[in-house]
């Protein structure tokens, strides 16, 4: 069984490692290089309203979730930018652990709601919807390539 920590940025580098290896699979199959991914989790964890839990085996972190809160005219919501896991240690409930904290945490702070962006295929959708997550009705991501 492993502890679940906030996360901390002596760990950036093993987040990126992590991200690297778990976006570069399926479904997503991402090319991440890990000092990209370094880079991305960096990011994440400098912005003023970040949230992110880390999962801790041992000594060794084997996945984490970041994200962060945005306020809008009906309160403050979440978005989960992030929840990776070390393909060597998938399937043994760490997303789902990390998924439930998150909830629970944000809960406890008011938040009211929780959005994320995940890929339209594979097994994704059905995890996140056994969690309580549905499709959007009211909003569509768009985007633009430059």
């Amino acid at each position: 069984m492993g502890e679940i920590r906030p996360c901390s940025g002596d760990h950036v580098k093993r987040y990126g490692e992590i991200y690297a290896k778990a976006f570069s699979g399926e479904p997503w199959n991402d090319p991440w290089k890990p000092e990209d991914a370094v880079i991305h989790v960096k990011e994440i964890l400098e912005m003023k309203q970040s949230y992110g839990l880390e999962y801790v085996e041992g000594d060794t972190v084997v996945g984490f979730l970041l994200g962060s809160s945005m306020l809008f005219h009906y309160g403050r919501t979440f978005e989960i930018n992030d929840l990776a896991v070390d393909p060597a240690c998938q399937g043994r409930g760490i997303a789902k652990t990390l998924l439930d904290r998150c909830i629970k945490d944000m809960k406890e702070h008011g938040i009211v709601g929780i959005h994320l962006i995940t890929a339209n295929e594979g097994f994704l959708p059905a995890f996140y919807e056994r969690h309580g997550f549905g499709r959007e009705k009211e909003v569509i991501l768009m985007g633009m390539e430059l």
